[in-house]
């Protein structure tokens, strides 16, 4: 039996940053312990299991010490603990989203693709209202187009379809992959922007909110919009974050694009009275009730006193609400992971022999069957 020389640091390092917790690792290798201390090593096998468990490269643990991992992209947040070792969900997942822009930036290029004008458009010394203004005119949106939508759901739906109407690959997805058992987590990151003149992505957590997920779609669309100085991930600490000036600016972006200055001050005769007026605008704007709070604060609409006391108050019963997951079609749900524009254009190269299957398979996630099924839904020729 061929067992392997691992440095336990490597095998705490793999443990740790899986974040799976210890007691089920301990479940699934008893020995565990055992390699920690130094007092057994583990058969190859057994490293294989190891390493698939913990979603970590094999050649990994042949290093001498632990690798330092640094995200691909920027981080605009207060760097936390677990913020400055990112997971492995998270690096798989802005590994793979890399993949695809690399894959349909050289499709639009090769196809004499035109530039998308929008992309970098902005400073972050603009009025971020005025860039809000215009990121909504660019899309598409009316005034009102929320209040219309009957749903969170919905209006989240229209809104991702609306961005990628203008050629951004818009994915909101709260698993890696389509790996159930691989759920991102809210609280290391809410969304991201990797931006490219010919095929801007973004990136939204679907684990999150409805609500939460609306304002981390518009707020890396204005990410978007600042191309290159404004490429990063994104995790909203506290209500909004005021000393850094990307996020800053991205997040007054995203209120004027979600929360129109005009539309909210017609509504607020409608709603101040009322026990629960930033609960009603939420349902109106289809953002979250501090989002709708905060934007009422900044208009001076309301105080901040009795903003805060809301904030307070409303983050309270969040922690305590169990929110129940939801399933859906499986189908249906590869046009919020994938993007339908995406998706056609992965099947397109691979019937068109400028992409093998195989590597189709690998962009998209779906294997064999799953993916000629969703090709059809989606209308392409299949064989």
């Amino acid at each position: 039996m061929t067992r392997v020389q691992v440095k336990p640091e490597l095998l705490r390092w793999a443990c740790t940053r899986s974040r799976i917790d210890r007691l089920d690792l301990s479940a699934r290798f008893p020995q565990i312990e055992a390699w920690d201390r130094g007092e057994k090593q583990p058969t190859l096998k057994q490293l294989e299991a190891f390493a698939r468990a913990t979603h970590t490269p094999l050649g990994y643990f042949f290093l001498p010490e632990p690798p330092v991992e640094r995200l691909p992209i920027q981080d605009f947040r207060t760097v936390r603990q677990d913020v400055a070792r990112p997971s492995a969900d998270l690096l798989d997942t802005i590994f793979a989203m890399q993949r695809r822009q690399d894959f349909l930036r050289e499709e639009r290029r090769d196809g004499e693709g035109e530039i998308l004008d929008f992309v970098g458009s902005a400073r972050v010394g603009d009025d971020p209202e005025a860039v809000g203004r215009e990121m909504r005119r660019v899309v598409g949106l009316d005034d009102g187009w929320a209040a219309e939508v009957k749903t969170w759901t919905d209006a989240v739906g229209e809104l991702r379809r609306c961005t990628e109407r203008l050629g951004v690959i818009a994915v909101i997805n709260g698993v890696v992959g389509n790996n159930t058992s691989r759920k991102l987590d809210v609280h290391e990151f809410r969304g991201f922007a990797l931006t490219d003149s010919y095929a801007p992505l973004v990136f939204v957590n679907g684990a999150d909110a409805k609500s939460a997920q609306m304002f981390t779609l518009a707020h890396e669309l204005a990410h978007v919009w600042l191309g290159r100085d404004g490429e990063g991930l994104s995790g909203f600490e506290g209500i909004f974050p005021g000393d850094q000036r990307v996020e800053k600016f991205c997040n007054r972006a995203a209120a004027e694009f979600l929360v129109p200055a005009g539309e909210l001050k017609q509504q607020w005769p409608t709603v101040r009275h009322e026990s629960a007026p930033f609960e009603r605008l939420a349902r109106h704007f289809k953002v979250s009730p501090i989002v709708a709070g905060r934007r009422a604060m900044d208009l001076r609409l309301v105080g901040r006193e009795a903003f805060f006391e809301f904030y307070r108050d409303y983050t309270q019963r969040e922690r305590t609400r169990v929110r129940a997951a939801s399933g859906g079609d499986f189908y249906n749900t590869q046009n919020t992971r994938l993007g339908q524009g995406f998706a056609l254009a992965v099947m397109r190269a691979a019937l068109e022999g400028r992409l093998s299957f195989k590597e189709a398979y690998d962009l998209t996630g779906l294997r064999g069957g799953a993916f000629q099924e969703y090709g059809r839904r989606l209308g392409a020729p299949l064989p």
